[in-house]
C-alpha cells in the first residue's frame, strides 16, 4: 500500500477497513475528492439452458459440498475440457 489513507491515516488495508467499519462517510464527505478509475472485469457470464430436474440435482449436490451451483458447474466443465484436450 502506498502511503496513508488520506482520511483514516491508516497504514494498512486492515486498518482502513476497521476505520470505516466504525465511521460514517457522511461525517467525512467534505474531505473527499472525485476519483476516476477503470475496473477490469475478468469473467463473463453466459447462460445455458438446463433441464429443471437436473438443475435441482446440481443445486442439491452443490449445497452438500458447500459451494454455489455456478461454482460446481464451472469446476465440472473445466475438468471435462481438460480431459478431452
Amino acid at each position: 500500500m502506498r502511503g496513508k489513507s488520506s482520511i483514516s491515516k491508516a497504514q494498512s488495508y486492515t486498518d482502513i477497513g476497521e476505520f470505516w467499519d466504525t465511521c460514517d462517510l457522511a461525517d467525512y464527505w467534505d474531505q473527499t475528492e472525485p476519483a476516476e478509475f477503470e475496473v477490469g472485469v475478468l469473467s463473463e457470464m453466459t447462460y445455458y439452458a438446463l433441464d429443471r430436474e437436473l438443475s435441482e440435482e446440481v443445486r442439491s449436490l452443490a449445497r452438500k459440498r458447500g459451494v454455489s451451483a455456478d461454482t460446481l458447474l464451472n469446476l465440472w466443465v473445466q475438468e471435462k475440457l481438460q480431459q478431452i484436450s
